[in-house]
């Protein structure tokens, strides 16, 4: 379980960020699966959570964003290579050996990591990483274990506003 932070405490370590992963379904999307006639499925996406993602590349020094799920998905496949995402992990049955492979692709230690998580299978992650966010909706073991709660649930901007606060601590932000 996360101690409560103060803002200051919570930009000290967002100052640190040099990568950010994020969990897809519940975090980029609200959650639903729309079952397609065919197999297909189908999702919603944030446009805000787009651009939040388009501006952490778009910097003088540019985060790079990854995408961590247990499902696999064409549709989250597409939405990567619309926002220049190249790290997709998808129908992963192990989280943790993604996060350690992708610390060494993005040459990062776990202090350098902002994480977005919703559900129990984010919580190793949550605990690794140097700044945790649990999206509002995240169950409420997520929700202890981050270091920021963030306002909007998933797929409703929360991916958006954890950029915000990672780019706003770094004098990143385009104002």
């Amino acid at each position: 379980m996360s101690l409560p932070m103060d803002s200051q405490a919570i930009d000290a370590r967002a100052i640190r960020i040099r990568a950010l992963v994020l969990d897809v379904d519940g975090v980029l999307t609200d959650g639903r699966v729309l079952l397609l006639p065919g197999g297909e499925e189908g999702r919603t996406f944030n446009v805000r959570d787009g651009l939040g993602i388009q501006l952490m590349g778009a910097g003088r020094r540019p985060i790079p964003v990854a995408f961590l799920s247990g499902r696999d998905s064409e549709a989250v496949r597409r939405r990567a290579t619309e926002l220049g995402v190249k790290e997709v992990h998808l129908g992963i049955p192990d989280k943790v050996a993604a996060y350690e492979q992708l610390l060494t692709t993005f040459g990062v230690k776990d202090e350098n990591v902002a994480y977005v998580g919703d559900d129990l299978p984010d919580l190793p992650l949550l605990e690794r990483c140097g700044l945790s966010f649990a999206v509002a909706d995240a169950v409420s073991e997520v929700r202890s274990a981050a270091h920021v709660v963030l306002r909007a649930g998933g797929g409703q901007g929360a991916v958006r506003e954890a950029c915000e606060r990672i780019l706003k601590a770094q004098g990143a932000w385009i104002s």
